[in-house]
């Protein structure tokens, strides 16, 4: 092998799937996007349960999340937990995605 050839095999570097995707994903401009229809995906994960059987997460629009709720009496208690909510799952996706909770 020449020592050309040899330099320019250095270069080549064989990329991963995941690192395939992620650049993918980095170059369309959908991570948060994506971020946020994983959200709403692991929204019993996230919150529980409990809660879960009362309010179903239905959307992200701008940083807001639109929950579903059964009831008032719930609506009011999530409304408290609204802080609480909203850290749990920008910690569960890995990036602030939320700011602010409608619950409907």
């Amino acid at each position: 092998m020449t020592k050309r050839a040899t330099s320019s095999t250095k270069m080549l570097r064989i990329k991963t799937l995941g690192e395939a995707i992620e650049e993918l994903v980095q170059s369309l401009g959908i991570k948060k996007k994506l971020h946020e229809y994983e959200a709403v995906l692991q929204w019993e994960q996230i919150v529980g349960g409990q809660i879960a059987k009362v309010a179903t997460a239905t959307r992200i629009t701008k940083g807001v999340l639109f929950v579903k709720v059964k009831t008032s009496t719930w609506r009011n208690e999530l409304t408290i937990r609204k802080p609480e909510i909203i850290k749990k799952i920008n910690g569960a996706i890995g990036e602030e995605i939320v700011n602010d909770i409608k619950f409907q």
